[in-house]
């Protein structure tokens, strides 16, 4: 069919042709804008979950919500193994907020205090940064001490008050949060107690891999209290046979039931999936309706997709022996596993291999959501590494290894 009418068309972060299946967790967010924007206190929250199921997708949908609302808003991606990258990604997107509220005003104490503390965060940690001015110059020594926990409190809470003195709130969304450092997570967790303590109208909404959770508790101990953490997983049936159906009927095109079953059982209803499957089974079909023939024509073609674009970019940026060891997971199925039968499936003891497996979780390539238990962060990622690696190794100790 026409590949220019093809409603279909995955990438990284693309709002799909049929935003389905999130509506409560939209509706959830939605009553926390608008409780924070008129003054009331409510928890900020975190999206987990794997590759490819729209967290990010779902987090723009909630900034522009935000945005629609009265809420300034603050938006960036942590770039992976940060450890020190917050600091200079806020005072980058806290200057343009303060900009915004310095329109139309001329002479403002409380905006004054918040581009001063702005200026002397940046100073604290070596930031470049420009600035600007702001009516007189305050005394204030807010946000200079150089203890992030302390200066973050400081910085945030008077960018609250400037916007609360215009009848504004504040929102933050944070993309791959799990890249965030220890004390990057134990700053945000203080800023975030001390705003909800002194009332100010902040939210933060962040987006990341299932062990935020582990990580935010392992940061501050109070930290689980100040945030919902919202599950984002699979479509249900109902939503994914939406996803697929409504942008086609829109082009006057059907699926017949075998191929909509065939497709959501390949794609186990992730969102990513969907719209590649989608993609190729439109490219591939004569006609209306795509049946289950054009599935199965289509699946090298999406198979060589998924494999070039999604799944080899993440799989080469490992060490032979990390891609060893993923091969030893994908033996035993999509997971979650116990990290010792891991370590018996390639032949070694646990401690043989720990090292290998925390750089692994730190890159984002597993995660363990449990003690001793270990996962895939992308879908379907075991039935990759079988065609990479077909045949599995045992780890022979005199192997020399790509580093």
């Amino acid at each position: 069919m026409d590949p220019r009418k093809n409603p279909f068309a995955p990438g990284a972060g693309v709002k799909p042709p049929e935003f389905v299946g999130r509506e409560a967790l939209m509706e959830a967010a939605d009553i926390a804008f608008d409780r924070i924007a008129n003054g009331m206190h409510d928890n900020s929250m975190m999206l987990l979950g794997l590759r490819g199921v729209g967290k990010t997708v779902l987090l723009n949908a909630l900034h522009e919500q935000a945005k629609s609302k009265r809420f300034e808003t603050v938006k960036f991606e942590v770039p992976d193994k940060s450890g020190g990258h917050l600091a200079r990604l806020l005072v980058t997107t806290l200057s343009a907020v303060l900009r915004k509220l310095s329109i139309h005003a001329t002479s403002d104490h409380v905006l004054a205090v918040a581009v001063s503390a702005l200026r002397n965060f940046a100073s604290a940690f070596r930031i470049e940064y420009e600035g600007f001015s702001f009516g007189a110059t305050p005394t204030s020594a807010d946000a200079a001490s150089g203890d992030l926990e302390a200066d973050l409190s400081d910085l945030l809470a008077t960018v609250c008050m400037a916007a609360k003195a215009r009848q504004r709130a504040i929102a933050i969304f944070i993309d791959e949060v799990q890249y965030l450092s220890k004390s990057e997570l134990s700053a945000l967790a203080r800023a975030l107690q001390n705003a909800a303590q002194q009332g100010h109208p902040l939210i933060v909404v962040g987006a990341g891999l299932p062990q935020i959770a582990a990580l935010v508790g392992d940061a501050k101990s109070y930290a689980e209290r100040l945030l919902v953490f919202h599950e984002v997983g699979p479509l249900s049936e109902e939503a994914a046979r939406r996803a697929l159906e409504e942008p086609a009927a829109r082009q006057g095109v059907a699926f017949s039931t075998g191929a909509l079953d065939q497709i959501t059982e390949h794609t186990s209803r992730y969102p990513y999936f969907l719209q590649t499957w989608g993609k190729f089974s439109w490219e591939q079909a004569s006609g209306t309706p795509i049946t289950t023939d054009d599935i199965h024509h289509a699946l090298p073609s999406i198979t060589a997709f998924l494999d070039t674009s999604f799944f080899r970019v993440r799989y080469d940026r490992c060490t032979q022996f990390e891609q060893r060891y993923l091969r030893a997971m994908s033996e035993l199925g999509p997971g979650p596993h116990r990290t010792g039968d891991i370590a018996q499936t390639f032949g070694v003891t646990s401690n043989q291999v720990a090292p290998v497996r925390r750089n692994l979780i730190e890159s984002g390539m597993i995660y363990s959501q449990r003690h001793g238990e270990t996962a895939f962060t992308v879908p379907l990622f075991d039935e990759f590494m079988k065609r990479a690696i077909p045949r599995l190794e045992s780890h022979s100790p005199n192997r020399r290894r790509r580093t």
